[in-house]
């Protein structure tokens, strides 16, 4: 399957997908993009304290933390990136999967779980460097696919 392709039977199930089959998708999804060893190789000169903090606290309470507490967060982080294009992957990553998150509970937009999946699929292909000709090749990348499918394509 090329990369495309895949973009696309992502989007088609998001689309198609119930309202607890999307919101359990995203669930999974930001828990899996927030895990704490994407936050270990976070430099000290990326963030300020109060954004490292706001960032770990974000992580830790993403399925629990309102849109409001979250958007709160968010602000933290923001004001305390101290690099122009250097953030760590992971961090960067866990910023992307908090602001497509908020945005979802604020407005309920499935394009904002789109992305979360876009998201996790980059962060797989990030450690295993997929072939966008053949992106389901590795082990991995398939079984990131599998779950994505296993969580959207459920029966109405």
């Amino acid at each position: 399957m090329k990369y495309s392709e895949l973009e696309a039977d992502i989007l088609r199930l998001i689309v198609a997908a119930t309202e607890d089959g999307v919101r359990a998708f995203g669930e999974e999804t930001v828990t899996r993009l927030v895990r704490p060893e994407l936050l270990r190789g976070a430099a000290e000169d990326e963030l300020t304290e109060e954004a490292r903090a706001a960032l770990a606290t974000a992580c830790a309470n993403v399925l629990t933390i309102s849109a409001a507490e979250l958007h709160d967060e968010l602000a933290t982080i923001y004001d305390g990136i101290l690099v122009e294009d250097d953030l760590d992957p992971g961090v960067l990553t866990a910023i992307q999967a908090l602001a497509h998150w908020h945005s979802y509970l604020e407005k309920n937009r499935r394009g904002e779980l789109y992305e979360l999946a876009i998201r996790s699929i980059e962060d797989i292909d990030h450690e295993v460097s997929a072939d966008l000709d053949d992106i389901l090749a590795t082990p991995q990348m398939a079984a990131e696919y599998k779950r994505i499918r296993r969580l959207l394509d459920t029966p109405r």
